[in-house]
């Protein structure tokens, strides 16, 4: 484990016991008041700690579910409050109507709910308490030097300089800029308040010798064309990158903008999902793909049975493709190409109306029935639903040098289907490839359920119109 992810568990980790330690003593807070105060009638003792534990556990995941261990050092107290009582609430609320339909079926006077209003206030007094302590604390032990990240800045001229001033002034950013980077030819001019660590072309060695969590990019106008070279070089590590804000016209679309203490930036995110996004996302792919296949095994077997009288060969068709954080995993598909098609030629993309593709595989690359296979690989984890398809590894190199920010397409699981493939047509030519990315990084940067249900729909209509490639 490198330092930057321990360094990341542990701040989660500390957060999360500080969570169930404030949930423990809110909730005792309201035991003692709803039961020991002798305000209130109490018929029968009720139990404390299994009620308590499973409250306080319900909580933190709700927690979780909602992104609130996103562990950032620009959130300010104020947000850390109002995330807090957005979280609370719907977790009170989900506690009333539980209750509701308690009361309804048991016949019990429903005045009890009236307490949840009381159990709400002492969760968020708690939990958003010991929060704001954590953060002051922190941010005091920041502006002391202690639990600063290592962060390089990318240009060192005078936008590079007044970056390194400013996170030297405002320490509680969180940042310690180690040194530059120089662009081009040039290593700055005059003297510099930091060491010039390398070039441009060494980048993510630089990242991995001095261990940084953050590269901030503060080029100068006649830099700018570099921009895109840097992020998608950058973009294959694990490594937040930001830019200043006036270069936003160079990248729009792409970046949000966080300010504070007056030191503006632009954060470059790989995906902006909601972490109750995620998971859904995720519960959904293993809900459809394992219908899918359970649904499917007839025509399954119909297909399998097709393909072998068709052709020799193998009748699934396996292929090392480059998935999310460029890893790789085997792709499966039914065999729709004679055996050994690239014997000859090596990688190529298929073109339309391929001699290669066999009969039965004509039919089945129209109808988009060689994919079914994939379920298998949404199962494992390795794909999703939707998401940029993935490509081969020998593509991927040559694609990366070609195209600047190719790479960030792998931000994320490749899918089953997405919105190039739905909006633009198969791949044949570098110009293709171009157009895709396009539709693939307006994806991951608008990335929700809407999106993707929406993209769904789509596919099915081009399913049923035959619009495959064959």
């Amino acid at each position: 484990m490198s330092r930057s992810v321990g360094q990341t568990f542990r701040e989660k980790a500390l957060l999360v016991a500080l969570d169930i330690f404030a949930l423990l003593i809110a909730n005792f807070a309201y035991y003692y008041f709803r039961v020991r105060s002798g305000f209130f009638r109490v018929m029968a003792v009720p139990d404390f700690w299994g009620p308590i534990l499973l409250l306080s556990l319900f909580m933190i995941f709700l927690f979780w579910f909602w992104g609130l261990y996103k562990f950032t050092y620009l959130s300010s107290r104020l947000d850390e409050i109002i995330a807090v009582m957005k979280v609370t609430t719907l977790g009170v609320m989900v506690l009333f109507f539980a209750i509701f339909f308690d009361d309804a079926t048991s016949g019990r006077i429903p005045h009890l709910r009236l307490f949840l209003v009381f159990y709400w206030g002492v969760i968020v007094l708690f939990v958003s308490s010991i929060r704001v302590v954590l953060r002051t604390i922190q941010k005091q032990l920041l502006a002391r030097g202690i639990g600063l990240r290592n962060a390089i800045i990318v240009g060192s001229g005078e936008r590079g300089r007044s970056v390194y001033d400013l996170a030297k002034k405002y320490k509680s950013l969180g940042y310690e800029p180690v040194g530059f980077v120089a662009v081009g030819n040039h290593d700055g001019a005059g003297p510099l308040p930091a060491p010039v660590l390398g070039k441009e072309a060494s980048i993510n060695d630089i990242i991995a010798e001095h261990q940084a969590r953050e590269v901030i990019i503060a080029l100068e106008e006649n830099e700018k064309d570099r921009i895109f070279g840097l992020i998608s070089a950058i973009n294959g590590g694990d490594v937040a990158i930001k830019i200043v804000p006036d270069l936003y016209d160079s990248i729009a679309g792409q970046a949000r903008t966080t300010q504070l203490y007056g030191f503006p930036l632009i954060d470059v995110v790989p995906e902006l999902m909601q972490q109750w996004q995620v998971v859904t996302k995720r519960l959904l792919d293993i809900a459809a793909a394992g219908l899918s296949l359970i649904l499917g095994l007839p025509l399954w077997l119909i297909i399998a049975a097709a393909i072998k009288l068709d052709s020799k060969g193998p009748i699934v068709y396996k292929q090392t493709r480059v998935g999310k954080d460029l890893k790789n995993f085997t792709l499966l598909k039914f065999r729709s190409m004679a055996v050994d098609a690239e014997k000859h030629t090596g990688p190529v993309w298929a073109s339309k109306n391929d001699p290669r593709v066999t009969k039965v595989g004509r039919f089945l690359r129209k109808s988009h029935l060689d994919e079914t296979p994939q379920f298998l690989n949404v199962l494992k984890g390795q794909m999703s639903l939707v998401g940029p398809r993935p490509e081969r590894p020998y593509f991927v190199e040559k694609l990366s040098q070609e195209i600047p920010l190719y790479k960030r397409r792998y931000k994320v699981k490749p899918g089953l289907t997405g919105l190039a493939r739905v909006k633009y047509k198969y791949d044949e030519s570098i110009e293709d490839v171009k157009i895709d990315l396009q539709y693939d990084l307006y994806y991951i940067e608008n990335m929700s359920l809407k999106l993707d249900f929406k993209i769904l729909f789509w596919t099915v209509f081009h399913v049923l119109l035959g619009k495959g490639h064959a």
